[in-house]
């Protein structure tokens, strides 16, 4: 063996001690590059911004009960801040609907939406969110992060000279899709439909123009106003795209969003979803004309390029969209649930941002602070709550995000509040004064 090492060094002119040179040059390369890295998570860390991810598994038919694979003794933990808003994913109609077609389709799709991988659930899925949006047409994507992203891109890129206005708290999946796209951007103050409006008087009649914004913004949850944006668009011959992605199930006579609620879906050109919040799957959308569908589908790269979503999620979302579509008693018992936080809350002067929506952000304001108080949730008075820091919200407004669902019982609430109660006496935090 050793004879045969010595004729293949020979061969290619290299001895055993360039070779252990060369590979500590690489070695040597690696932890240089290593070292990059490591400098800027430290500072990530230093100032309280990096990112631990909470290691749980949901109990089946216990939500919002999970196991914390984190503590010694595996823990059982209450979750307050999912967004699985209420407790969809374990629906039994969900999960019997998600087990047959698993039974009749197998794992996944098998391709591209192109290429073999449409499956007949994911047309009923589609017909389904039509329907929902009384729109004519809708497409199906892998997620609302890509719907957003694709769609915006290929708006952006495919329309000549168009103009996207865009909201400055926008999401990121919306602001990476203009980005992409390299169309002409304008950001308008939030919800701020008078600088919108000074923004679109500005512009050419002729070039198209996309106003871009969400209905329920998820960090502090407050509410666009739909109606006055549409008037603007209206006057000014301008599109509208709706993120509809924390509203969509929640709101609405059959969960449409906002806009169904505000009765004003049929002004919207283009309504976003995603079936991974309240619908409690995965998976992400859009809604519109059978015109600007066919030409989302046609064009953009990441519906063409991208593996189809398993049938199985298909049929899940599909379900989880008509049973609350004809069902109030979820969304009545989950906004029960949130005022009723809310009160508490208020009654031992636990400051968190007012707000119409289901969203109740308990305000740290020290990126420090909000985690070890996080912290404290979790270990001491098994609740995981976690923190929201920069770059998700702006420096100096941390917070935690907390989401009541419909299956939090009056129990989990008391033991939520008490537990702020004291942590907010330890920690020194300023409260509320009523």
């Amino acid at each position: 063996m050793s004879n045969l090492v010595d004729n293949y060094l020979c061969q290619y002119k290299i001895t055993l001690r360039q070779l252990k040179n060369k590979c500590d040059e690489i070695v040597g390369d690696k932890s240089m590059h290593d070292a990059l890295f490591r400098q800027q998570l430290d500072i990530l860390k230093a100032e309280g911004n990096y990112r631990v991810f909470a290691d749980l598994k949901r109990h089946n038919g216990f939500f919002p009960r999970a196991k914390n694979f984190g503590s010694e003794n595996l823990d059982d933990v209450t979750v307050w801040c999912s967004n699985d808003y209420l407790g969809m994913g374990q629906n039994p109609k969900v999960l019997k609907a998600m087990h047959e077609a698993i039974d009749e389709c197998g794992a996944g799709a098998g391709g591209t939406r192109n290429i073999s991988g449409t499956n007949h659930y994911h047309v009923l899925l589609e017909n389904e969110l039509a329907l929902l949006h009384k729109k004519e047409s809708a497409l199906l994507f892998t997620s609302g992060y890509v719907s957003n992203w694709a769609a915006l891109s290929t708006l952006g890129a495919r329309l000549r000279n168009c103009v996207i206005l865009s909201d400055e708290l926008n999401h990121a999946s919306m602001i990476e899709g203009i980005r992409h796209s390299r169309a002409e951007k304008l950001i308008w103050k939030h919800n701020d439909v008078a600088d919108l409006e000074s923004k679109l008087s500005l512009l050419s009649p002729d070039v198209p123009k996309i106003i871009a914004f969400e209905s329920v913004y998820s960090m502090d949850g407050d509410i666009a106003p739909i109606k006055a944006i549409c008037d603007v668009a209206e006057k000014y011959g301008a599109m509208t795209y709706l993120d509809e992605v924390h509203a969509v199930g929640l709101y609405g006579a059959t969960g449409g969003g906002i806009s169904e609620q505000e009765g004003v879906a049929d002004r919207i050109t283009i309504i976003e979803g995603t079936l991974g919040k309240a619908y409690g799957v995965i998976g992400g959308y859009i809604a519109g004309s059978q015109t600007v569908c066919d030409f989302i589908r046609s064009f953009a790269s990441g519906f063409i390029f991208t593996t189809a979503l398993p049938p199985a999620a298909a049929a899940g979302a599909r379900a989880s969209v008509k049973h609350l579509r004809e069902s109030q008693l979820e969304r009545q018992r989950h906004k029960n649930q949130v005022e009723k936080l809310r009160r508490k809350l208020d009654l031992i002067g636990i400051p968190h941002l007012r707000n119409p929506s289901h969203i109740v952000p308990v305000m740290i304001k020290n990126p420090i602070k909000c985690k070890e108080i996080s912290d404290i949730l979790l270990n001491e008075y098994k609740i995981y709550v976690q923190p929201i820091n920069y770059p998700t919200v702006p420096k100096g407004t941390e917070r935690l995000r907390i989401t009541p669902s419909p299956l939090h019982s009056d129990a989990d609430i008391d033991h939520l509040v008490e537990s702020l109660k004291l942590l907010w006496q330890q920690c020194a935090l300023a409260r509320v004064v009523a």
